[in-house]
């Protein structure tokens, strides 16, 4: 996370990231599939007993929310401009040295949850935030009350134990940064840790009782893609570089690229495969699964790249750990 510090303080002033910025008017939007079930956090929670299926967080399954959400901005900062008249501006989502939940909470968008993320009353924390930097003064909003009490759920709920006391997470134990932001091998002592996610981890916000009120997207471009919904993991480690390519286009997924995702699939694999990880499973498709599995696995021994291959050979050797 060495980008964090290169930018310094721009990060915590937005007039030194953007002369000339006098306000910051901060946005949420929603990106619950639209046709998300009533009972959707525990219907996710149930894939973790699927574990061969890989489980790509929620808000990864659709569009690329970078490209929604700053085109959204963009055009409401042409309509601002249009009423005030000549405006300066730039708009952001995740894409810059932002500190976008310290802005949100500040503005009254949320209060910060004792995961860290942004939480809110009446929309949980199932939103995307983003950012327009004005040369406009405008009048500040106040910020929420907290309401998290003595809830410690997401805490409690943390496979790997990231979120080391209330409001502090430790990013390096964190499967979401392991599985998107983190280069190389995943440290040997996490990976039994990670289960079945193979792109990002939503278990903090699925046991948050706030996000009873999660908000369903209006927008197609969050509808979860067929492919990214219940994969086989078998299947998604013999994707080719062009299939990657060609089932992730338009989709955060492709910035990790094609050897970070089968590095991150392999883990997952090799988690399905200790002993007694698939007894839930009926008997012959337990069976179908693991030899599937097994095989995909073996015709990854040769792949170029050395992190692959370290993670298909600890894969592998997984499958014969005693339980």
């Amino acid at each position: 996370m060495a980008y964090m510090a290169q930018h310094g303080l721009k990060r915590a002033r937005p007039a030194e990231l953007v002369p000339g910025t006098v306000s910051v008017i901060t946005a949420r939007m929603d990106y619950l599939p639209r046709d998300t079930p009533p009972d959707w956090a525990g219907a996710e929670l149930a894939r973790l007993q699927r574990p061969h299926e890989g489980i790509v967080s929620v808000y990864a399954r659709g569009r690329d929310y970078h490209k929604v959400m700053r085109s959204r901005l963009q055009k409401l900062a042409e309509r601002l401009a249009g009423h005030v008249g000549p405006l300066g501006y730039r708009v952001f989502t995740d894409s810059a040295p932002v500190l976008e939940a310290e802005l949100a909470q500040r503005s009254g968008q949320g209060w910060r949850g004792k995961h860290t993320l942004l939480l809110h009353r009446e929309a949980g924390s199932m939103f995307f935030l983003g950012e327009i930097y004005i040369d406009l003064a405008l009048p500040a909003t106040a910020p929420l009350d907290a309401h998290c009490g003595s809830c410690s759920a997401c805490i409690s709920a943390c496979p790997t134990g990231a979120i080391v006391a209330p409001h502090r997470l430790d990013a390096r134990r964190c499967i979401s940064y392991l599985t998107i932001e983190h280069d190389g091998p995943i440290p040997l002592q996490l990976r039994p840790l990670i289960g079945n996610r193979i792109y990002g981890c939503d278990d903090c916000q699925l046991v948050c009782p706030w996000n009873k009120f999660a908000q369903r997207s209006t927008l197609p471009d969050f509808d979860a893609r067929h492919s990214l919904s219940a994969p086989q993991l078998a299947t998604l480690l013999d994707w080719t570089e062009d299939t990657f390519l060609a089932q992730t286009e338009g989709s955060p997924i492709r910035r990790i690229g094609h050897t970070r995702w089968l590095r991150n699939v392999a883990v997952a694999i090799g988690n399905a495969l200790r002993a007694d990880a698939l007894q839930a499973l009926p008997e012959a498709e337990a069976r179908t699964a693991r030899s599937a599995m097994l095989q995909a696995l073996q015709r990854r021994t040769t792949h170029p790249d050395a992190v692959v291959r370290e993670h298909v050979e600890w894969a592998m050797a997984a499958a014969t750990a005693p339980a």
